[in-house]
């Protein structure tokens, strides 16, 4: 089994399973860490709109709305342990990988959660086309 420090928590990726590329098979978290749990983010706007349809311009969008929660409860993107992406067009994925990775890179840097992508039919919000929920593991407060 490969495991690995790399930030906050250990990367746990046995060697069976293959070297993820872009995720981890799993990272532990150690005792003493608060767990948040983010719902599902879409595009929507506080109104209730997605006013951009272009599918890189959702999932920025998205990510940053998750990161935003992530914030507000005290962590950032090296605490986000695992991660669920939502999209309803999985071939425009594919053909977006290179400004996705732009993007991940700029808000998340080289942190990969244990992850997955899902494509689905249709999101609650009818434009949307992507779709993050995510786990973080936060240290503890002094609250």
């Amino acid at each position: 089994m490969k495991t690995e420090t790399r930030g906050v928590f250990d990367e746990i990726n046995p060697t069976a399973l293959g070297t993820p590329r872009g995720f981890n098979h799993g990272l532990y978290v150690p005792p003493g860490f608060g767990l948040l749990f983010v719902a599902g983010q879409t595009a929507a706007n506080p109104a209730g709109e997605v006013a951009d349809l272009a599918f890189v311009s959702q999932f920025a969008v998205v990510l940053d709305k998750t990161l935003a929660v992530v914030a507000a409860a005290g962590g950032s993107a090296e605490h986000i342990v695992r991660m669920t992406v939502y999209v309803t067009d999985m071939e425009a994925y594919r053909a977006s990988r290179g400004p996705l990775n732009a993007i991940w890179r700029e808000r998340m840097g080289r942190h990969y959660p244990a992850m997955a992508l899902v494509g689905v039919s249709h999101l609650v919000d009818a434009d949307a086309t992507v779709e993050i929920e995510a786990t973080a593991a936060l240290p503890p407060s002094p609250r």
